[in-house]
């Protein structure tokens, strides 16, 4: 994964306003060959859990964490999301998060369940199977769209986005039984036109990577979480996200 985000030419200079604290995971598991640093292993991953429990935080879904903030409810709830699939998300990080009361999203691709991260150099790594999904989605936690095959959606044209976002959506809708309502940017990767044919599918909200820009609900910016993050780190990614908020002058969480 490239952490690459295309902004379009009539996108605002407005600095982000107070934005929800969302961080992304990918694999959680360990790997011989991860040049792109997307692996944490269950053992860090738990650490890093444990870290939030311990100041009173609450990992959750993005849509539980949007819908919070909409009733003032959302005070000490962080988004928690895993992209891409990997079946590790479900034997490992799934576990976790049911031990500590979190629930987390996962963005999955409709176009290769039970497949592999063929995008990638290396060795693959396996994704979800239908049944893993399943899995996920019965206990409790979101899963939502990364698209189909994982491309970049900035430029794309409309037949692309129409596979990428629209049939991604009504494949894991059918197969999860209920509307799926997020969808998250490979690469990080949108502009204009790819955030219309996210508003239009019918998403509530969209993820990206990180953005300077204030972009709505349709390019929520996240904050990377990977292997090196110890508990001093997430400890300073907290306190950092809190001075913003002092900043911003906001009084939501």
């Amino acid at each position: 994964m490239t952490a690459a985000l295309s902004h379009d030419s009539a996108a605002s200079g407005r600095r982000l306003p107070h934005l929800p604290l969302i961080l992304m995971y990918h694999s959680v598991g360990v790997r011989a060959h991860d040049p792109n640093d997307l692996a944490v292993t269950p053992e860090r991953f738990e650490e890093q859990m444990a870290t939030l429990s311990r100041r009173g935080l609450r990992g959750v879904s993005v849509a539980e964490l949007l819908a919070a903030r909409a009733a003032g409810s959302a005070r000490g709830l962080i988004g928690l999301t895993f992209d891409d699939g990997y079946t590790d998300a479900v034997e490992h990080a799934l576990p976790v998060l049911q031990r500590f009361g979190f629930s987390a999203t996962s963005f999955v691709l409709s176009g290769r369940i039970g497949g592999a991260n063929e995008w990638d150099e290396g060795t693959p790594w396996p994704l979800l199977d239908e049944a893993g999904i399943r899995r996920w989605a019965d206990a409790g936690f979101e899963v939502g769209s990364h698209g189909a095959m994982h491309v970049a959606l900035a430029g794309a044209d409309p037949e692309v986005l129409r596979t990428e976002v629209a049939d991604s959506r009504r494949k894991l809708s059918d197969l999860v039984g209920k509307p799926v309502s997020g969808y998250c940017y490979a690469y990080g990767s949108m502009d204009a036109a790819a955030r219309a044919a996210v508003a239009e599918a019918g998403y509530d909200y969209a993820c990206a990577i990180i953005s300077r820009l204030s972009l709505g609900p349709r390019a929520l910016p996240r904050i990377y979480v990977g292997q090196a993050h110890t508990s001093k780190h997430i400890v300073k990614m907290l306190y950092t996200y809190r001075l913003h908020r002092r900043i911003s002058g906001r009084n939501t969480a």
